[in-house]
C-alpha cells in the first residue's frame, strides 16, 4: 500500500484526529463519531477504486514488478 496523494491523506488525517479528540472530551456522540470515522475512511479507501485522471486515488496498491 503506498500514499499516492499526500495533501488528501493529510486532511483525512488530521479529520480524523480531531473527530477522536471531540468524542474523547465527550463533545459529540460516540454514534456520531463512529458514523463520521466511517465516512472518511470509506470515503479515502474507495477514492482509489475510481482511478480517474484528474482525482489521483489516496492509497494504491503495490506495484508487482
Amino acid at each position: 500500500m503506498n500514499i499516492t496523494n499526500p495533501p488528501k491523506a493529510l486532511i483525512v488525517l488530521v479529520a480524523m484526529v480531531c473527530i477522536t479528540g471531540l468524542m474523547f472530551s465527550n463533545k459529540i456522540d460516540q454514534s456520531a463519531a463512529t458514523g463520521l470515522l466511517g465516512s472518511i475512511v470509506g470515503y479515502s479507501m474507495g477514492n482509489g477504486i475510481r482511478g480517474t485522471a484528474d482525482t489521483p486515488p489516496i492509497v494504491s496498491g503495490k506495484n508487482k514488478e
